[in-house]
């Protein structure tokens, strides 16, 4: 986002900025297939995670890739006993990111899981924000959100908590803007 704007420019819409999107939206990879390794690591995050995560809310872009990596975790989540309260697809461009944002937060999971694309996942992530009671540090997500440009497109508090998987099995975090990832004990890169 550029800082120059005054806070009643940026406050109007969550939108990102056409400028913005030129700066850090371009040549973003898109999501790849899901590796065995990164499903395992975002397993192991969610049931780690205390107090214990039983219901949760998938997200996931339209693309391929993104599809299949949300009903493999669906599969795999359900199997262990857990619960997905609902399944919610957005598209990387859109008029409005209200309605999935809505849906996305209509129930109350104990945890959301995204699948998504960068900037499609970033202009969500500013209207949940902006509009609902979606809070990243209960969100997890697979190895194509773990960019440094998802933290510039969204804005710095946009992301803060957020965390995820990478396709080695590692696991990554956003604070304060930034993306540390980090390889478990005992395993070398």
């Amino acid at each position: 986002m550029n800082p120059l704007r005054t806070a009643r420019e940026t406050s109007r819409s969550p939108r990102i900025d056409d400028s913005d999107t030129d700066a850090h939206g371009s040549h973003l990879a898109a999501p790849q297939p899901h590796t065995d390794a990164e499903l395992a690591a975002l397993l192991g995050l969610l049931t780690g995670h205390k107090p214990q995560i039983r219901a949760v809310a998938i997200g996931h872009s339209r693309d391929e890739a993104s599809r299949t990596t949300a009903r493999a975790f669906a599969d795999v989540w359900k199997t262990r006993g857990g619960t997905v309260l609902t399944v919610v697809d957005w598209p990387e461009t859109a008029a409005s990111w209200l309605r999935p944002a809505t849906r996305l937060t209509a129930e109350t999971p104990d945890a959301w899981v995204i699948a998504a694309g960068v900037l499609g996942f970033a202009q969500l992530a500013r209207r949940l924000r902006h509009s609902t009671g979606w809070d990243p540090a209960r969100t997890f997500a697979f190895s194509a959100l773990n960019d440094p440009r998802l933290t510039a497109l969204a804005g710095p508090d946009t992301l803060h908590g957020l965390r995820g998987a990478t396709a080695a099995g590692d696991t990554w975090d956003v604070r304060n803007g930034w993306v540390a990832t980090y390889t478990p004990a005992g395993r070398t890169t």
